[in-house]
C-alpha cells in the first residue's frame, strides 16, 4: 500500500475528503519527524513506537574492492510494533 492508497482507504472508512485525510497524514508524518529529530519518541498504544537509536562508528568493507572504509556514527529511526499489531499480523 502506498501513500495514495492509504489516503483513499482512510477516506472511504471515514466521512473525510481525500484532501482532509492527506493533510492529516502529512501533519502526522511531520509530527513524528519533528519529535524524532529532537531525540524523542512517539508511542501509539496498540500500534507501536517510533524512536531514534544511535549507531556507533565502525569499520566496514567495500564489497567490490574489499578495501576497509570508515562508517560514521549515525542516528537512525526505529519502529517497535506493539502487542496488538503483532497479534493482528499473526492471527489467522
Amino acid at each position: 500500500m502506498n501513500k495514495t492508497e492509504l489516503i483513499e482507504h482512510i477516506s472511504s472508512k471515514t466521512d473525510l475528503s481525500k484532501a482532509d485525510v492527506g493533510r492529516a497524514l502529512e501533519a502526522f508524518v511531520g509530527a513524528v519527524k519533528t519529535t524524532l529529530k529532537k531525540k524523542g519518541s512517539v508511542t501509539l498504544v496498540g500500534f507501536g513506537t517510533f524512536a531514534v537509536s544511535e549507531r556507533a562508528a565502525r569499520t566496514g568493507r567495500n564489497p567490490r574492492t574489499g578495501e576497509e572504509i570508515k562508517i560514521k556514527k549515525a542516528r537512525v529511526p526505529k519502529f517497535r510494533p506493539g502487542k496488538a499489531l503483532k497479534d493482528a499480523v499473526n492471527s489467522k
